[in-house]
This record gives structure tokens, C-alpha cells and sequence, in this order.
């Protein structure tokens, strides 16, 4: 990144040049990632073609595979991908920031690339793929959803793993006892609350290091849940560990929409929930008096105590809103995916979810996208160890950690988190 200044002296009656600043990060990247295309798809070009299947023979509506060879494709996605990183570096010159179109182009453009690629010669199955990437998204959504909740009215909320176990833990033993799959979500809602309570106690009230209360809440809830789950559930799972589950509701005449619709609409009510609640976060955060005051207590605190805002208690509550979201998300985990709880079950799931809430600038929309990424990059792996790709699964495992690593130093684009985020209060 460089930075060009102009200034003027004062009383000169000049008025002041405005500050330029060029960031590089995104045509570096590009170029960075052409120059990868180029070596895989080209010079490490597989024969043969692949097929994306659309449909599956008993849909509603059968739509024709796809066709794509791999040598041809390669080539056409290098030279375009060539083309958007030129243009974002006569951009960046010229003091213009590259916009979000181009990036989710460029990075469509590559994926097509990779997967054609990597899938060359076999038939690569893109609803399931699709749907797969979506579950694998669905707790990371809820657990940046409440991120960016936490963190924007000024608490880090490091706990979002212990916030996201503690509410599987519990669905799964509420919903087995009561043999009821809502009680069970309900249930993982206020263990989610539970744990954030502890949290803001200790962060708000006692002002203790936010980053260490979420570490060793995260260390507590993993020891405590998998020594319950070792004590009482492995001895008597039928009893507690057999939950209920919410099983899929089909939404007439559009889950019979090809592509999209097996996969947005033949979804569990957590899913629905999910969906709805991604656009009403983004709205109440900034359309609402309530999303006013909340960003105001994490950029400046003071300036929201003196216009009669209780910094304390508007922290406290968010805190708790957020807990009661990812604890609904944790139960996604045994109520839906897996339908039982195992030890450590959410397996990182919160820090990718955490990550997600930087590489999305603490914007519910940005982080929702953030966590798909991460889900598809999670979910890819699958899908291209059973279609026979020459990638090690282990490197596809790695991924999604190293789109993190990314995110978090960074490197994927300039994040600047609320000014407030992780600063103890205290009313002068």
C-alpha cells in the first residue's frame, strides 16, 4: 500500500489537496492468483471434460448437464482473469478503489477454472455441492451474525465456539428428554445466553480482558461438555443423547425451481430462520434507533454516555442477544446436521465463525458471504476427494484455515473494526 499526502501551509487561503490512498492488496492478489491459474490450469492442464450435473433424474424439472473441457476452459479463464487484474491495477493507479463486482467475478472466474480443472474427466454434482456448502455455512452464519452483534456494540466476542458447543450440548439433551426438537432449540438459545452472560459479567461489569474471558469460557464449555457427554451420555444415549430432529420442509412450487430450489427452498426451520434473520440483523444494526445506539457504544462510548445512553447495560443486552443467536446456531449441529452431539462436535466452527466477522468488516451482509466462502472452501474438499482430484485432501482441509489466516492479517482487503471493540468502559 502506498500513501500520497498534499498538504498546504496554513493562511495560505489554499485549500488543503485531500489525502490519496492507493491500496494494492486487491491487484496483487489478483495477479498473484492469475499467475496460479495460469500454472495449474496451463502448464498443468488435465485432458478430458467435465460435466456439472443440475438436476438429478427424479427433479421436477431436468435441466441438461453441462459440458466444459478442461484444456479450453482453462485457458479462457486465465486470459480474463489477466484482464480483471490489469484493470485494477490502471484502477488503483488512478486512485479508484476496486469495487466488490469485479472481486466476485474474479474469483467465479477461478473457481470455474479450479473445479474444472481438478474435476477433469468426471462429472462434479453442483446442487449437491451447493447444498453441502450451505450446511457446512449455516452454524458459521449464526455464530458471525452474533460477531458482529458482540463486537459492534463493543465486546470481542472471542466465546462464539463455547457459545455454539453449549448450545449443541444442550439441544441434544433438552430435546432427547422432552422429545421435542423446539424445545431443544430453545433450550440451546439460552445456553448460548448463559455463556455470554459470563462474558459481559466479567468483560463490562469487572472489566477483565475480553479476550481471555472468551478463551477460557471456550476452554470450559469443551471440558465440561465433553465430560458430561463421556459421564452421561456414552452410558445411556437413547435416554440423552436421541434427540428429535427438524426435518426439512419443502416450500411448494419453488423447491422445484432447478438449482436453487433444492437448495434454498427445501430447507429445516433453522435454515429458514437463518435466512430471514441475515437481512433483519443488517437492519436493525443500521436502520434502527436500536442499531443507533448500539454502534455509537462501540465507536464512542463517552459521546453515547453523555447523551444519556447506558453504555453498561446497552452492552450487557447486545452481549446477550448475541449469545441467545449462535446458541440457536449451535443447535443446528444435533437438531439437523448430525442428529446427535459428540465431543467437540463444533470442531473450530466458531473461530472460522469469528473470522468471518473480520473478513466481512463487521457487516452482518459481509460476514453472512464471509461464511459462505468459508463453508464452500470446507464443503469442496468433499466433493473433490470422491470425484478423484490429483489435489491432497489434506490441502483442501486446509483451505478454509488459510482463507482465515488470510482474513485475519488483513490481506484479504482493509477492515477497520468498531473503535471502541474490546476497550473496557468506565464512567468518568
Amino acid at each position: 500500500m502506498s500513501v500520497v499526502t498534499t498538504t498546504r501551509e496554513a493562511g495560505s487561503g489554499l485549500t488543503p489537496s485531500p489525502l490519496v490512498v492507493r491500496s494494492w492488496k486487491a491487484p496483487i492478489a489478483f495477479a498473484v492468483f492469475t499467475v496460479l491459474g495460469a500454472v495449474l490450469f496451463i502448464a498443468l492442464a488435465r485432458g478430458g471434460d467435465t460435466t456439472y450435473r443440475l438436476s438429478n433424474d427424479d427433479d421436477a424439472i431436468v435441466l441438461p448437464s453441462i459440458v466444459l473441457p478442461a484444456d479450453a476452459t482453462g485457458i479462457v479463464t486465465v486470459v480474463l482473469m489477466a484482464a480483471i487484474a490489469v484493470y485494477a491495477f490502471l484502477r488503483v493507479r488512478n486512485a479508484q478503489k476496486v469495487p466488490l463486482w469485479l472481486t466476485t467475478i474474479f474469483a467465479v472466474l477461478f473457481l470455474v477454472g479450479f473445479l474444472t480443472w481438478a474435476a477433469a474427466g468426471s462429472t462434479v454434482p453442483l446442487v449437491g455441492l451447493l447444498a453441502g456448502a450451505l450446511t457446512v455455512s449455516t452454524p458459521l452464519i449464526f455464530g458471525s451474525l452474533g460477531g458482529v452483534i458482540s463486537e459492534r456494540v463493543g465486546v470481542v466476542n472471542i466465546a462464539i465456539e463455547g457459545q455454539l458447543l453449549a448450545g449443541a450440548f444442550t439441544a441434544a439433551l433438552v430435546a432427547t428428554a422432552t422429545g421435542s426438537a423446539w424445545a431443544g432449540l430453545i433450550a440451546a438459545m439460552v445456553a448460548g445466553a448463559a455463556v455470554s452472560a459470563v462474558l459481559a459479567a466479567f468483560a463490562i461489569k469487572y472489566l477483565v480482558d475480553q479476550v481471555i474471558v472468551g478463551v477460557v469460557l471456550n476452554v470450559l464449555v469443551i471440558g465440561l461438555t465433553s465430560s458430561l457427554y463421556s459421564t452421561v451420555m456414552t452410558g445411556d444415549p437413547d435416554t440423552f443423547n436421541n434427540p428429535e430432529r427438524f426435518e426439512r420442509v419443502a416450500i411448494p412450487l419453488l423447491s422445484d425451481i432447478p438449482v436453487i430450489g433444492p437448495i434454498i427452498f427445501n430447507q429445516s426451520i433453522i435454515v429458514y430462520a437463518m435466512f430471514a434473520l441475515v437481512p433483519l440483523v443488517w437492519f436493525g444494526l443500521f436502520k434502527t434507533r436500536w442499531g443507533l445506539r448500539l454502534r455509537a457504544v462501540g465507536e464512542h462510548p463517552k459521546a453515547a454516555d453523555t447523551v444519556g445512553i447506558k453504555v453498561a447495560r446497552t452492552r450487557f443486552w447486545n452481549v446477550l442477544l448475541a449469545g441467545v443467536i449462535v446458541g440457536g446456531g449451535g443447535a443446528f449441529f444435533t437438531l439437523v446436521a448430525i442428529g446427535s452431539f459428540t465431543k467437540e462436535m463444533t470442531n473450530g466452527a466458531g473461530f472460522i465463525a469469528l473470522a468471518a466477522v473480520i473478513f466481512g468488516q463487521w457487516n452482518p451482509i459481509k460476514a453472512t458471504l464471509a461464511a459462505l466462502l468459508f463453508g464452500f472452501a470446507t464443503n469442496l474438499q468433499s466433493t473433490l476427494s470422491i470425484v478423484g482430484s490429483p489435489v491432497p485432501s489434506e490441502f483442501m482441509l486446509m483451505l478454509p484455515y488459510l482463507v482465515t489466516i488470510f482474513a485475519v492479517a488483513g490481506l484479504v482487503g482493509f477492515s477497520r473494526p468498531p473503535a471502541a471493540s474490546g476497550k473496557p468502559y468506565v464512567k468518568s
